[in-house]
């Protein structure tokens, strides 16, 4: 062929890109079997199904779209088998390794209880649970061995006292995270409550947010302490003084870890208290509207920030959303105080709350009784968890303080814990999940232990050293956040280990900004190891940090070979 016949050759026209499911661009497709059977039927009407049909049925009565999808709305899903090894949780499809009960997750959006709620919470663990309850890095409770028979009780049980599972899981707003010393700190910025409960009043359980692209989380706090990791939300509000506005809200986007991790970005927006709630309604229709629904690896609000850029969100949210413009406001300002609340403050009308962390999230339905007793015998009526797996007793009077701390401790809340045990989290792990490949719970509880005892006799860390443990690579217990982040991995194709995250971490009194951890090329520790490991790291750490040096900074700086 000639040039010249080539170049007379009508160009090829150009492919049309594929469509990434954004409603506002490509209309509604059902690109997946999640965006189907969403549009078939709202996930929310699956309440009345679980009450009427599946609960006298059993278990064998619910078709696998209800099983497997729509019952995530109602905070319910299938738990793993007992006895099916890490080795073979890639092998199996979901329907082997399920089990015929259910974990089940109450929602309580920003961690508050009252004692009466508390021990609506401690009975169903006990009576259905077989004493299972977790607290949860999200303020909720997660139990475990839930039959399908139970549920329309339980629910009954919640909703005397204003309680829920709706939405705590499935495509739509999740738990809204609340700071767990709002209305009692005296160095509170701002109290955000009204704007968590009229989110709660009109949005959850309501069809215009019921199907969403992927999972939504939101943070509200108004404490300096930054105590609600608002980095790794998909929004966040965070109070702030503006200097001629008052008190108000700095606007976080875009966050969340998982396997494509990725920190929260500031808009650069100042909210004003009265508009924190439609902003909060903009931002979600701007996700439902413009989230990409075509691959769930991709449908999370932190991929379309990254995508169009916060100057873009920032502009779409105020022309098609607000309709004007927002002011814009400052940064907040470094964290004052840890953000976990754990030890004993006085609140604003010289009562003190007192804050006790679980070793892990672990807890139960009696040791939860037992707190429901310890808090109304030292004059609170008041519970708060934390995103910390922790637990706070509020309004207590300072001549009950002490009795209040010695009761905890005696079911395993320890107000005065170790650093390691202060800082350890873990995830569901193998034990319910039926994602992960190793153990988490039981592997980091044992690593407490074996911690508190190598370091017995050694002076106090200068600053916080998290260790976070998570069963697969999903991030659930933010791993990539952690000073020393453990990941969930089969060794040489059977072995239970870790792979191995150093130095990330979330703004706070001793870091700046967050930031994520590095990872050592073939850095991989066995189950078994675990305790040398750490040891190791923190002792090198220890011997060759500079003067105010954190764990993250050495961390970063380090040669591998200290690593390792």
């Amino acid at each position: 062929m000639t040039d010249t016949a080539a170049a007379s050759r009508p160009a090829r026209p150009a492919r049309a890109p594929k469509p990434k499911g954004q409603w506002k661009i490509d209309g509604k497709l059902q690109l997946n079997h999640n965006e189907e059977f969403k549009a078939e039927d709202d996930a929310l009407n699956v309440r009345q199904r679980i009450i009427d049909v599946y609960s006298k049925e059993g278990f064998d009565s619910i078709p696998s779209d209800d099983l497997s999808g729509r019952f995530r709305w109602m905070g319910l899903y299938t738990q793993r088998k007992q006895g099916i090894s890490g080795a073979r949780t890639s092998k199996l499809e979901a329907d082997e390794l399920q089990d015929k009960y259910f974990m089940m997750r109450v929602r309580i959006d920003g961690g508050a209880l009252t004692t009466e709620q508390l021990r609506v919470v401690a009975g169903v663990s006990t009576e259905f649970a077989r004493n299972s309850a977790d607290i949860s890095d999200r303020q909720n409770v997660q139990y475990h061995w839930i039959r399908i028979e139970d549920v329309p009780e339980i629910w009954r049980r919640f909703d005397e006292v204003g309680l829920t599972t709706m939405e705590a899981c499935g495509d739509c707003p999740r738990v809204v995270l609340g700071s767990p010393v709002v209305g009692i700190a005296a160095d509170e910025i701002i109290d955000p409550t009204p704007a968590i409960q009229e989110i709660k009043d009109k949005y959850i359980g309501s069809p215009e947010f019921s199907n969403l692209p992927r999972k939504y989380k939101t943070a509200f706090t108004g404490h300096p302490s930054l105590d609600v990791v608002h980095e790794i939300n998909d929004i966040a509000f965070v109070g702030v003084v503006h200097p001629e506005l008052g008190a108000g809200y700095d606007l976080w986007v875009g966050g969340g870890l998982s396997t494509n991790p990725q920190l929260a970005q500031r808009l650069g927006t100042f909210v004003r208290p009265e508009e924190a709630v439609e902003v909060w309604h903009g931002v979600t229709s701007l996700f439902r509207d413009y989230g990409y629904r075509a691959q769930r690896t991709r449908n999370r609000l932190k991929f379309l920030v990254k995508d169009w850029g916060v100057e873009k969100v920032r502009q779409v949210l105020q022309d098609e959303y607000l309709g004007r413009e927002l002011a814009d406001g400052p940064a907040p300002a470094k964290a004052t105080s840890p953000g976990d609340h754990i030890g004993v403050f006085e609140q604003k009308d010289g009562r003190f709350f007192v804050g006790a962390t679980t070793t892990v999230g672990r807890a139960g339905g009696d040791v939860l009784a037992k707190v429901a007793d310890l808090a109304e015998a030292a004059g609170s009526q008041r519970i708060r968890f934390t995103p910390h797996q922790g637990v706070l007793v509020l309004d207590v009077e300072e001549d009950k303080v002490e009795a209040l701390i010695e009761g905890l401790a005696a079911v395993n809340l320890h107000a005065r814990p170790s650093s390691f045990r202060r800082w350890t989290m873990a995830c569901t792990g193998i034990e319910y999940c039926k994602l992960a490949f190793v153990d988490t719970k039981d592997s980091a509880t044992e690593l407490v232990a074996e911690l508190e005892k190598r370091f017995a006799g050694d002076a106090p860390l200068e600053t916080p050293l998290s260790i976070h443990l998570n069963g697969c690579p999903n991030s659930c217990a933010r791993i990539q956040t952690a000073d020393i982040g453990l990941k969930g991995q089969l060794l040489d194709g059977d072995t239970p280990g870790f792979q191995v995250h150093l130095g990330g971490g979330l703004a706070a009194s001793h870091r700046d900004e967050g930031g994520l951890g590095r990872t050592v090329r073939g850095l991989r520790v066995k189950t078994t190891d675990l305790a040398d490991y750490v040891e190791r790291v923190i002792r090198k750490y220890v011997d060759s940090r500079d003067a105010g040096e954190t764990f993250a900074e050495w961390a970063h700086r380090a040669d591998e070979e200290a690593l390792v």
